[in-house]
C-alpha cells in the first residue's frame, strides 16, 4: 500500500490528455501521477521533463528504456525497473533482449554501443554514484555529446523516479507486474513493497 493516497483519475480531468497518452503508449497509466497530483506544479514539472527525455534528440528509442531500466536496477527500484520493461517492449524491444538484461556485458543480443550506455547507466544508478570518466571516454566511441545529454537526462530523470515511487511505495500496476515476472528474473526481481494492489487511479 503506498505511503501517501494517490487521487483518482476521474477527479484529474485536466491531466487526462497526459493519461490517454500513457494508455496509448504503455496500456496504463502509471500510479506514480496519481501521487504527484496532489502537489500539480510537480506533476507539472515532471511532464514536462519525461516528455523532453523520451520525446526529443536522436538517442535510438528502443535504448532510453533500457538505460532507465539500468539506472532503476542500480538504485534497487523495482516499481521502476518493471515500468521500462513494459516501456521498452512497447518501444520494440523483444522480451528476449530484455530478458538477457542482466548479461547485457556478454549477449549477443547487444551492442557494444548499448553496453556503453548501460554501463554508465548501471554505475551513475548506484549510491554513491560510481560513473567514470571512462566510462564516457567509451560513449565517445559511439554517441556525440547532445546523445551522451540524452543518455545521462534518461539517468537523471530516473534518479528522481527512483526516490520517489521507492519512498512513496507506489503500488505496481498488473500490467508492468506481468511483464517484469516474465523478464527480470536474471536480475532476482520480485515486487517487494510494490506489492501489486491493483490500479490505484
Amino acid at each position: 500500500m503506498a505511503n501517501v493516497k494517490p487521487l483518482r483519475r476521474e477527479d484529474l480531468p485536466q491531466y487526462e490528455d497526459l493519461f490517454k497518452a500513457y494508455d496509448q503508449q504503455m496500456g496504463f497509466v502509471p500510479n506514480s501521477f496519481f501521487t504527484m497530483a496532489r502537489q500539480p506544479e510537480i506533476l507539472e514539472g515532471f511532464r514536462s521533463l519525461i516528455l523532453a527525455v523520451w520525446n526529443t534528440g536522436t538517442v535510438d528509442p528502443q535504448l532510453k528504456p533500457l538505460v532507465a531500466l539500468m539506472t532503476s536496477y542500480g538504485a534497487g527500484c523495482r516499481y521502476c525497473q518493471a515500468h521500462e520493461v513494459a516501456r521498452a517492449h512497447e518501444t520494440g524491444v523483444s522480451l528476449d533482449k530484455i530478458s538477457q538484461i542482466h548479461d547485457f556485458e556478454h549477449s549477443n543480443l547487444y551492442t557494444d554501443a548499448e553496453r556503453a550506455a548501460l554501463r554508465l547507466a548501471l554505475a551513475a544508478g548506484q549510491h554513491p554514484n560510481r560513473a567514470t570518466r571512462r566510462q564516457f571516454e567509451e560513449l565517445r566511441r559511439y554517441y556525440d555529446e547532445g546523445q551522451i545529454v540524452e543518455i545521462v537526462a534518461v539517468i537523471a530523470a530516473f534518479g528522481f523516479l527512483n526516490r520517489w515511487n521507492e519512498t512513496m511505495a507506489t503500488d505496481l500496476e498488473p500490467e508492468p507486474l506481468a511483464l517484469a515476472q516474465k523478464t527480470l528474473i536474471g536480475l532476482g526481481w520480485e515486487p517487494g513493497r510494490h506489492a501489486h494492489a491493483g490500479r490505484t487511479g
